[in-house]
């Protein structure tokens, strides 16, 4: 398994990859994936490829997520993450056409 953090915030990754195990954090649901053959969490690791940081709520712009603290930053592998960025911008998106349609109350 490679545990080579990237090149700068190498305190960052070991802060978030040594507690994840180096194991995508993915867990029932986030991606689309129940990941039921595995214990409902994501078997990808380091060893699969380059696992990425970032965190739970993947509608943040860029600014924002640079902002969140390291202990609200998880390990995703690309795929997970990326499922996961695609359901929570669409729920997002459902959110605010909801919103929108409601109607103005006077009182």
């Amino acid at each position: 398994m490679s545990k080579r953090p990237p090149l700068g915030a190498t305190a960052v990754w070991q802060a978030v990859m040594e507690p994840a195990g180096h194991k995508c954090q993915c867990t029932g649901g986030l991606c689309g994936s129940q990941h039921s053959d595995t214990g409902r969490r994501c078997l990808n690791t380091s060893a699969h490829g380059r696992l990425l940081i970032a965190p739970a709520d993947l509608t943040l712009s860029t600014v924002a997520a640079a902002a969140v603290p390291v202990e609200d930053l998880r390990a995703w592998c690309p795929s997970c993450h990326a499922k996961a960025r695609n359901r929570q911008l669409a729920n997002q998106r459902e959110l605010e056409r909801q919103t929108a349609d409601e109607p103005l109350s006077l009182f």
